[in-house]
């Protein structure tokens, strides 16, 4: 049996997401044995970015508005700056990623991805890492910004950037068989 045998992981994203921050937790999540959906406030389908280049369309398994958090075991928060721009606004997306820390349960978030976090006022008290650009936003929030490859806090894994994600991976699947096993 693999270490996350039918784990259920959302990953929420909006449109041009940067890919390869879906695409690589996806795959590594997979091969982990996850069952993986990808989640958005747009239903049918999202688009992913190389850097600025367009990337490929994703299909949405489960549109925002009818998702349940208590269907998940897990959250992934891609970034990409129009990605994470429009996301945090989304009073929909606030909810679902509150729900999830409220039940203490993982959350990995890369790049932009913690903006979510910040409008959702989730911030204060916690320590992470993220794309450089928001180390105010955060710092503002209340929250404490590191400049490293991966950072955990609690139920919380965070990364700065595509380069970082073999250990963000690796680490946010190290915390979720952790959980499998506790």
């Amino acid at each position: 049996m693999t270490p996350l045998h039918d784990l259920r992981i959302a990953i929420l994203v909006h449109d041009l997401f940067e890919q390869a921050e879906l695409a690589s937790p996806r795959q590594a999540l997979e091969g982990a044995g996850a069952i993986v959906s990808i989640v958005s406030p747009k239903p049918v389908s999202v688009t992913g970015l190389h850097h600025a280049d367009k990337g490929d369309t994703f299909k949405v398994d489960i549109s925002l508005d009818v998702a349940k958090p208590e269907d998940f075991h897990a959250l992934v928060l891609p970034g990409g700056v129009v990605n994470a721009d429009a996301l945090r606004i989304v009073p929909e997306a606030q909810a679902f990623v509150k729900a999830f820390d409220r039940e203490q349960k993982p959350i990995a978030v890369i790049c932009h991805g913690p903006w979510l976090l910040v409008s959702a006022g989730l911030v204060r008290g916690r320590t992470l890492t993220s794309w450089p650009t928001l180390q105010d936003d955060i710092r503002n929030a209340g929250g404490t910004w590191v400049d490293q490859e991966v950072v955990t806090d609690r139920n919380w894994v965070s990364s700065r950037k595509p380069d970082d994600l073999p250990a963000f991976n690796r680490t946010f699947i190290e915390l979720l068989a952790q959980q499998v096993h506790a």
